[in-house]
């Protein structure tokens, strides 16, 4: 049987793998081993619990659903309502909170929906703790009763409030003087963002900020910036920022209209942050899919550049392991943990702004520091996807290309982890350039992996 919990919690079509029943469950399973130390340390004293959701429909009677379950398992619960993923991380990590709860598929359409966990202390399940949870799915019988279940409450102004001034106390910037363009994705912070923001002090003009349940990322937002590229030059904005449905990511659009992507702001973040004296080792944590742009850029600044796996999770891991404060993906999810547990795209949109506000300069000349190197990915589909890296033709095309590239290039195979298929990824000088190093090597992995 498939593994319930993928790469960030439990996802799927709502209603159909997603039920109220199965959430239910997995309120019980993690009352259970996510309370445990505070069931021995409070001596009788009720766990404590958060939950949150973005604006699905669905994520009303998912909340509904997975209170209950946390409840009759003796855990009181505070229902905050719609609020960004990362701000039910910074509550369960500052609000003596026993476990943070989720609701939100991020960027995926509005049908789907998951349930995310957090541990005490505001950090995400590591895998054998969700193996636990899974586990204990359907099998609890030995339920409280009378004084001993759990109270469910709601408590969404002040929790809307503690999160936006945690924002504003992290920039220490006074952003007036800024016209900024948020492009909410008619999801999780189209309240919220546009406040931390304005509480910043910079003009604000919001657009995709009316959920109605249906809308979240219908053609808005981090995943489809296209509308917010054209609105700022039109209304004479310094700046745009696009969420994604649970406002973890972030991407930024420059008074021209020019996307600035993941890895853009990452470079523009790590200079200010190692000019501040907050870039822990002065190094950048980066996933293998960054823009080799990006780390020559950074070379080039005094930066080091560590490389870890697809995904925010392994970024963390590696952040705290190291001991780093910055780091993330292309695709805007930025991980700061001088002020974060998690990637927090209104977070990091205040400290593109701040950044702006402090250096005196445009964001496209901050952004500018990253030179994007021309990028070619295919897709090769219907091959044996365990053999990319223990072919002996494959491995030997790959070292030719590398060959070829030199240090403007790069080449990366990676086996998909849902298909029968592998991506060959090729940068390099010229976009003429990557486009036939790709096309051949596509061409030996279908030859050679073919099914």
């Amino acid at each position: 049987m498939a593994r319930l919990f993928g790469t960030d919690g439990v996802r799927g079509l709502a209603n159909d793998l997603l039920t109220p029943a199965l959430a239910v469950q997995l309120g019980e399973a993690a009352a259970r081993v996510l309370t445990k130390e505070a069931r021995a340390r409070s001596r009788g004293a009720r766990p404590r619990a958060i939950v949150g959701r973005d604006t699905r429909a669905s994520g009303e009677f998912l909340d509904h659903a997975i209170s209950s379950g946390l409840a009759s398992s003796g855990v009181d619960v505070t229902r905050v309502g719609v609020l960004p993923t990362p701000a039910i991380a910074h509550l369960t990590a500052t609000q003596d909170i026993d476990l943070g709860v989720m609701i939100s598929a991020s960027h995926n359409p509005f049908p789907d929906n998951g349930i995310k966990f957090f541990a005490r202390g505001g950090y995400k399940l590591e895998d054998a703790v969700e193996d636990e949870i899974e586990a204990l799915l359907g099998g609890i019988e030995d339920r409280p009763t009378g004084a001993d279940v759990g109270r469910v409450i709601k408590g969404e102004t002040v929790a809307d409030q503690n999160y936006i001034n945690h924002l504003v106390d992290s920039v220490a910037t006074d952003l007036s003087g800024l016209r900024v363009v948020v492009d909410a994705s008619n999801g999780a912070a189209s309240t919220v963002g546009p406040a931390a923001l304005r509480a910043a002090g910079a003009e604000v003009i919001v657009i995709n900020a009316s959920p109605d349940g249906l809308n979240i990322n219908a053609d808005c937002g981090s995943t489809h910036p296209e509308q917010l590229q054209r609105y700022v030059p039109s209304v004479g904005a310094d700046m745009g920022v696009a969420y994604d449905g649970d406002a973890d990511r972030c991407l930024a659009v420059d008074a021209d209209g020019n996307l600035v992507d993941g890895d853009q702001i990452m470079g523009l973040l790590a200079l200010g942050m190692k000019a501040d004296g907050t870039l822990g080792s002065d190094t950048l944590v980066v996933t293998v899919m960054s823009n080799l742009g990006l780390i020559l850029a950074m070379r080039d600044h005094g930066i080091r550049t560590v490389q870890t796996g697809v995904g925010d999770r392994y970024v963390l891991e590696k952040m705290l392991a190291g001991g780093y404060t910055l780091g993330g993906e292309q695709s805007g999810h930025v991980i700061d943990t001088v002020h974060a547990t998690t990637g927090d795209g209104v977070l990091t949109s205040l400290h593109i702004a701040a950044r702006v506000k402090r250096s005196g300069k445009s964001l496209a000349e901050l952004a500018g520091i990253v030179t994007r190197l021309p990028q070619t990915l295919i897709n090769v589909k219907g091959v044996d996807k365990g053999a990319a890296g223990t072919d002996q033709g494959v491995q030997d095309a790959v070292a030719a290309a590398e060959t070829e590239l030199g240090e403007t290039g790069r080449v990366l195979l990676r086996p998909s982890g849902t298909e029968p298929l592998v991506r060959v990824m090729v940068e390099a000088a010229t976009q003429e350039q990557a486009d036939a190093v790709a096309g051949r090597l596509a061409g030996v992995v279908k030859e050679r992996l073919a099914l």
